[in-house]
């Protein structure tokens, strides 16, 4: 590789970690705005050097001005939308109803999730002022294995566990299940009972309960589930609830489906 050559790689590579950094920097002001010597600040990057990339990233709509501030644009949000699995914003438009329901009826925090390979990801949360600690976020992951909502989407989705099955599982409590074998039989378990726990797996003190929404063919394509952190309150007294209430959502799913495939064939017709 020519000196130069090596040079404009290196010149690159910087330029994305700056891009990268100055992203990450919005941080709880990604839609209200951020001045850019906050961004550089917390970006660990010269004012002027800031200024620069945001340019750059204002050019490519990655990133809008807002005043004299800036925020994260349009173009990021719809690249974003690649993290979810197919079809989920049509799961989180149709679910959404029942996840406040579950809500109103639990005053805990909850959770509509789907699987996205062996992680699950959280299209929807909702949560009280005094919620507890839970390790989630809207469009985060954590590996299936851990969580209630994971667990449950394993159990219905054969396919995906099998491809589990050939990866270390990762450890995050002296709960965690760790064992294939071990993790099999819960999921037996989860086919017979139609509802997951998750005791304290993800997070020492957090307990979670998780029932499955289920499409046509008893395939499961969402969860629903109640967080709380003992010893304050126990998730599993909420069992029949989420059970009742993703049960009337995987009754609306199927109702959706039904009509979108009808809307479908009359445009065909």
């Amino acid at each position: 590789m020519s000196t130069s050559v090596a040079s404009t790689v290196r010149d690159d590579r910087a330029a994305v970690d700056k891009a990268v950094s100055l992203l990450a920097a919005f941080g709880d002001g990604a839609s209200s705005g951020v001045g850019v010597s906050e961004l550089a600040r917390r970006a660990g990057l010269s004012k002027s050097t800031a200024h620069r990339v945001l340019g750059h990233l204002e050019r490519n709509g990655v990133v809008e001005r807002v005043g004299t501030d800036y925020r994260l644009g349009e173009r990021l949000h719809h690249l974003g939308r690649s993290v979810y699995a197919p079809g989920s914003e049509a799961v989180r438009d149709a679910l959404l109803p029942f996840l406040t329901d579950l809500y109103e009826t639990t005053r805990q925090t909850v959770h509509l999730a789907v699987l996205h390979g062996t992680d699950v990801v959280y299209l929807g949360k909702l949560y009280g002022h005094h919620a507890p600690p839970v390790p989630s976020r809207i469009g985060g992951r954590l590996p299936a294995h851990a969580t209630a909502v994971g667990k449950v989407l394993l159990a219905y989705q054969p396919d995906v566990f099998a491809r589990l099955k050939e990866e270390p599982l990762r450890r995050f409590t002296d709960r965690t299940l760790t064992d294939h074998a071990a993790l099999t039989v819960e999921l037996d378990r989860i086919r017979r009972d139609g509802v997951a726990y998750d005791d304290e797996e993800s997070r020492p003190g957090l307990n979670c309960v998780a029932a499955p929404v289920f499409a046509a063919g008893g395939r499961a394509v969402a969860a629903l589930s109640v967080a709380a952190m003992r010893p304050r309150a126990d998730a599993r007294s909420w069992g029949p609830d989420v059970r009742r209430i993703a049960a009337e959502a995987s009754r609306t799913w199927a109702l959706t489906r039904a009509r979108t495939r009808g809307d479908r064939d009359a445009v065909r017709a």
